[in-house]
């Protein structure tokens, strides 16, 4: 008997992915968590039925989110994580040397334990002596902060439901006010492909441009996420996303990568046609 898991991109659209076993399945008091097995993208993590990562796949989405940022930006110091329980964002943050201070705002403590006992080569980050990890609400958090950080990195899940907070205007005000005179901002922004992951981008960047100075957004090929097409968007209040890479400086570092490199830097800020005529009211 085959066992199949099947992620819903659309009501049209599904990824399927054969199954060996399912590892666990529990209900945290906030969500519902299951880890499956499977010989194509290794380890699943699977929130309240959406596929979150994979172990095949998750180095794209983590790095991604985290180098462009640290690329730009000369001198972070302190990095808020708003989510990230699972340890990716900070796995590839630790790498950096001249960061002193890593908070991680994970409302879920199941996450990151069941994170640290089947995805230990991404949560073993967490044990770093820089990080601290607040299992609070990242609404109520952030309201709490002001000139604190060089850098906030949403690595957040869908925009709805329990999360829908974290994709405010007030929010992104929020995390303005609690970034230092020259911080970034960066968020996962979904995918332009599908309509209703569209709608959620336009609507997310479209609210972003309103609290932020600077306002781009990227892009990297994720297989596992809807139409393997994702975006991110990085926010400023000083620093230009290209003409302030310091690609140079980056490299010097030795940080080893899989996917981010200086070189390709540039290259995510091309967006195809199709997204920029999606955003072109906005900019």
């Amino acid at each position: 008997m085959e066992m199949w898991f099947s992620d819903v991109h659309t009501p049209n659209v599904k990824l399927s992915i054969r199954v060996d076993e399912q590892l666990f399945s529990a209900n945290s008091e906030l969500q519902r968590l299951d880890v499956l097995s499977s010989r194509e993208f290794g380890k699943i993590l699977v929130v309240d039925g959406d596929l979150a990562l994979t172990e095949k796949d998750e180095f794209i989405y983590h790095e991604m989110i985290s180098h462009v940022p640290m690329a730009v930006h000369p001198d972070v110091k302190q990095i808020l994580v708003i989510g990230g329980g699972d340890g990716g964002v900070v796995r590839e943050l630790v790498k950096y040397e001249e960061v002193e201070q890593i908070d991680v705002v994970e409302a879920d403590p199941l996450l990151v334990e069941v994170c640290r006992r089947y995805f230990p080569q991404m949560a073993c980050s967490l044990n770093d002596r820089r990080v601290n990890i607040y299992h609070e609400d990242g609404l109520k958090f952030i309201r709490s902060r002001s000139d604190a950080y060089d850098l906030i990195i949403i690595d957040s899940p869908n925009p709805f439901g329990a999360a829908e907070g974290l994709f405010t205007k007030e929010f992104y005000g929020n995390c303005f006010n609690a970034l230092h005179e020259d911080g970034i901002m960066i968020n996962q922004h979904e995918s332009p492909f599908y309509d209703e992951e569209a709608f959620w981008c336009l609507r997310m960047h479209k609210r972003i441009v309103e609290s932020f100075p600077v306002s781009r957004v990227y892009q990297a090929h994720i297989p596992s996420y809807p139409s393997g097409h994702w975006l991110f968007g990085f926010a400023s209040k000083k620093y230009h996303p290209v003409d302030d890479l310091d690609g140079v400086r980056w490299k010097l570092l030795g940080i080893h990568t899989r996917y981010y490199l200086p070189r390709l830097h540039a290259g995510v800020f091309a967006l195809p046609a199709y997204v920029e005529e999606m955003l072109k009211d906005v900019e």
